[in-house]
């Protein structure tokens, strides 16, 4: 039984398969119609930790016995996309309340950065992470959804401050990292009061000379509005650099509010 907050009462879309998308799966339509349900029942989270299985193993090299899963999946609400012309699980993400981080033991975050900043923070946290997006689902229809999904649940409950990871591959040893992080220090890094410190900072040798790739999910959340909380920290699991974001929701509501509480 899963130990979570209870799941919005709005989002009653609810499957009874716990279908997803595996390997090559291609969109039926060029512009299929995507929605975003909460999970409700322990198959659905089960599904969501096998697409991101699937999607880190693949990407970061990770081997997995099957399911994503660790012990924070039972504190967090989880939340899918799906493509509604097969009922295919293309995209999810989880969120972790600050209520159910005292639970937890603290933030999943807390274990890559020293969050004493956030202690005197006035205001309701919630987390993001483990979020996922199959490739053939990347045109940005599938992010929209998820995040207006996810603005929506922010603002209806009342949060104040939105913060997780987001993630860097170091596959290419280094080169994006150090091609994004000039650019983040200069325009994106957080005030000092909220700054953050890494557990396992990461030094690199010298800056990127080439041009800057940002990766879609932190390019996503730049977009949105989040700031940066401070250097990077070094993942060895998934061999990748992580960040952490910060987005003030009522500076989100008043910018974005058009964007992504439309229906996609």
């Amino acid at each position: 039984m899963m130990n979570a907050q209870q799941a919005p009462t709005n989002a009653q879309a609810i499957t009874t398969r716990a279908t997803y998308a595996t390997e090559q799966v291609a969109p039926l339509r060029q512009k299929p119609r995507l929605e975003a349900r909460f999970a409700t029942n322990t198959g659905m989270v089960t599904a969501a930790q096998r697409l991101r299985a699937e999607i880190f193993g693949a990407e970061y090299g990770v081997a997995f016995d099957g399911l994503d899963v660790d012990a924070y999946d039972d504190f967090c609400l989880h939340l899918n996309v799906y493509d509604v012309a097969n009922d295919l699980l293309i995209a999810t993400t989880r969120v972790l309340s600050s209520e159910q981080a005292a639970l937890a033991g603290g933030f999943y975050s807390a274990q890559e950065f020293d969050l004493g900043a956030l202690k005197n923070y006035n205001g309701r946290i919630l987390e993001v992470g483990r979020t996922c997006v199959h490739p053939d689902y990347r045109s940005g229809a599938a992010i929209t959804v998820l995040w207006s999904a996810l603005s929506d649940y922010l603002m209806r409950e009342g949060f104040n401050l939105l913060i997780g990871c987001a993630s860097i591959s170091l596959a290419d040893g280094g080169t994006t990292l150090a091609s994004v992080m000039p650019t983040l220090r200069e325009k994106h890094f957080v005030g000092d009061e909220l700054r953050v410190s890494p557990s396992r900072e990461i030094m690199l040798s010298a800056a990127g000379t080439g041009a800057v790739s940002v990766p879609p999910l932190l390019k996503a959340y730049l977009r949105m509005g989040c700031k940066i909380g401070g250097e990077a920290c070094w993942d060895p699991e998934f061999n990748c650099a992580d960040v952490f974001i910060f987005m003030d929701v009522q500076a989100m509501a008043g910018r974005y509010a058009q964007r992504f509480l439309k229906t996609a």
